[in-house]
């Protein structure tokens, strides 16, 4: 075990209560301190109950949890928080189609031994993580590519072990690494056709993980919170005319007259920008506007003349 770990098991307990809000029938365990690849914790975020509670089952159980839900919804975030604030170390990994089955499992590589070249094994991420006392998430999961999906695949079961060929060897996960996944849909293909990559996933593959929760956005209120918190000079107006906005997007979107989906992710860009810039319309072209449909502009520009009851300025 790295030195860097200064535990290898959690060695207290937390109040599920205290630190997310949520009341649990069991105890949620916890380090008692910080070490490294533990994310930073933001005393803002809002949890989500019940994806809380299929986190926290990840965290105190062992329990496999796969995470979906909208671009921008706070996914992988509910899980590095509740990381945080137990002290968890947290890797992330994202399964885009550069990922090989080499990265995660290892390869033969030369390496420097005193002064001499030598060839030698070694581990790639997946292997590294499965040996220390990390969480494990795997985000874009139903974007991986079918050989790395099924090198995952024998870490859902029950002991989860690893084995490699290569080297004779089999890998025993230790005591407190947890898995994690977090994807746009959930696993069965993207309808929308807004998420390029998609794959559909291997159903034999989702009936392990063994908690799934879905994260929508998140209601006007919390939203506002959360927006309010991260850009405090917004009045209670300009804040009203932002989630008015967003809420009538989302509803263009779901009935199919807008192809862009604005995310809360999309929102706080938008108040940060507005802080720095000073300006309510040049945030948003810069934050949402631009990477709209061309033949969709002039709807965003009404819906956001209807919010703010001025026109959405021209570029340049």
């Amino acid at each position: 075990m790295d030195d860097m770990y200064k535990l290898s098991v959690p060695d207290g307990q937390i109040n599920s209560m205290g630190a997310f809000g949520v009341d649990l029938p069991w105890p949620v365990p916890a380090f008692t301190c910080t070490q490294e690849h533990v994310p930073q914790l933001d005393p803002d975020f809002r949890f989500v109950p019940d994806v809380c509670r299929a986190v926290l089952l990840g965290f105190a159980h062992n329990r496999r949890v796969y995470l979906h839900g909208p671009h921008g919804s706070g996914k992988s975030s509910h899980i590095e928080q509740v990381a945080a604030r137990l002290n968890w170390p947290c890797m992330r990994i994202n399964l885009d189609g550069h990922i090989s089955r080499g990265d995660l499992i290892g390869r033969d590589m030369v390496v420097l031994r005193d002064g001499k070249q030598v060839t030698e094994f070694v581990p790639g991420l997946l292997v590294w993580a499965m040996e220390r006392p990390i969480a494990l998430v795997l985000d874009e999961y139903d974007a991986g590519r079918p050989e790395v999906m099924f090198v995952i695949q024998r870490l859902l079961e029950a002991d989860g072990r690893l084995t490699l060929l290569d080297q004779n060897r089999v890998i025993t996960p230790h005591p407190a690494f947890r898995l994690f996944a977090t994807a746009n849909t959930a696993g069965l293909g993207d309808v929308s056709g807004i998420y390029a990559g998609i794959q559909v996933l291997n159903q034999a593959q989702l009936d392990r993980w063994s908690v799934v929760a879905e994260l929508g956005y998140l209601p006007r209120e919390q939203e506002g919170a959360i927006i309010h918190a991260r850009v405090p000079q917004l009045d209670a107006e300009e804040l009203r005319g932002m989630l008015d906005l967003a809420e009538l997007c989302r509803r263009a979107h779901h009935q199919g007259d807008l192809t862009s989906l604005l995310s809360l992710r999309t929102l706080q860009t938008w108040g940060e920008n507005y802080r720095l810039l000073g300006d309510m319309g040049h945030a948003f072209r810069l934050s949402f506007f631009n990477r709209c449909d061309s033949l969709e502009k002039a709807l965003v520009a009404e819906i956001y003349q209807r919010c703010f009851s001025v026109e959405l300025m021209p570029s340049g």
